[in-house]
């Protein structure tokens, strides 16, 4: 469905010059500085899969997704997506895609809601009847029957969203781009999103390409993440693997009345202790490898050594696994 090949994006920008009109001299200087945001980056998506695509702030997430959009031209490499050559042929490759961009809007804000769909079903050219029938299912999974004939300034965010969202399925699109699709939503709007996102990837299969800096989105969406940083691909797999190989451990979080800061227990590592607020509580984690130490027996040692009144173990979440990709930097081969 989507298919990038040695992707590589490049800017250019005239080179500073110091010293008196700095910025007119800047301007007509034919030095130039070269920024590669996005370097020798290979990425297939089948049909049907949602795909988490995860980075910091300028690693090259959004770049990508405009040469997929066709909005860039790389200025090498190959992409297709759906048999189609992005930049060259826009209008058909516009009939493949919808996009969804957190911090912008493709819906007419004097307009009410109701009206921007119309609107788009008549570019996109959608009969009467498929119109009447996606506009029903959507506003049905999606609860915007109350809001539908507001005008879109007069929205909340997360009545927007669903807007948005609406707006880039109307026409059933086999591939979807959601750029930080849950940004600045309450749960309940994150939750709706989630669920209509998954249902009609289930329904439609609808391939997703879902960029977002909420952790849970991916969770709870993707079964495979691609992480990259500074336009170079650090991981291209699934969430079990990418957990086992930079979090292979499990914590447990006690509190006990009193908990030794140098406490040594065979197989534990002792990461921190903090006072809970409550007189003679302390509170402390433990980290430990499952296959080293069964978690059970890590359990015992704990109860056996301190005064325990309240334990929870749990697993590394995403967000603990990216942290330590981020930090690392290093490319998975």
């Amino acid at each position: 469905m989507i298919l990038a090949e040695n992707l590589v994006k490049e800017f250019s920008r005239p080179a500073r010059v110091e010293g008196p009109f700095a910025g007119l001299r800047s301007f007509f200087s034919a030095k130039r500085v070269v920024t590669r945001a996005v370097d020798d980056m290979s990425l297939r998506i089948d049909d049907g899969e949602i795909v988490g695509y995860l980075g910091p702030n300028g690693a090259g997430k959004s770049t990508t997704i405009k040469m997929l959009t066709g909005i860039l031209r790389p200025t090498s490499g190959r992409v297709e997506v759906e048999g189609v050559v992005p930049w060259q042929d826009r209008r058909a490759n516009a009939r493949n895609i919808g996009a969804v961009f957190g911090q912008r809007s493709q819906l007419w804000l004097d307009l009410p809601l109701r009206d921007s769909f119309e609107l788009i079903a008549k570019l996109y050219g959608l009969s009467p009847a498929d119109y009447r029938r996606s506009l029903e299912q959507f506003v049905d999974l999606l609860d915007m029957g109350p809001f539908l004939d507001t005008s879109v300034r007069s929205l909340s965010l997360g009545q927007r969203m669903r807007g948005d969202i609406v707006a880039a399925m109307l026409y059933r699109p086999p591939v979807l781009y959601l750029d930080e699709p849950t940004v600045g939503l309450d749960v309940v709007a994150k939750t709706r999103i989630r669920a209509f996102i998954a249902e009609q990837n289930r329904t439609e299969g609808t391939t997703i390409l879902l960029t977002t800096h909420d952790l849970a989105d991916i969770e709870q969406l993707a079964r495979r993440v691609v992480i990259i940083d500074e336009g170079r691909l650090l991981y291209d797999g699934d969430l079990t693997s990418l957990r086992d190989r930079y979090a292979p451990f499990r914590e447990v979080v006690v509190t006990a009345a009193h908990i030794p800061a140098g406490l040594d227990l065979d197989g534990l590592e002792l990461r921190e202790v903090q006072d809970t607020g409550t007189a003679g509580e302390q509170r402390a984690s433990f980290r430990f490898s499952p296959a080293a130490l069964p978690a059970p027996a890590a359990i015992s040692r704990i109860t056996s050594a301190l005064e325990v009144t309240d334990l929870t173990s749990r697993e590394p979440g995403v967000e603990d696994v990216i942290h330590r990709i981020y930090t690392e930097r290093g490319v998975v081969r």
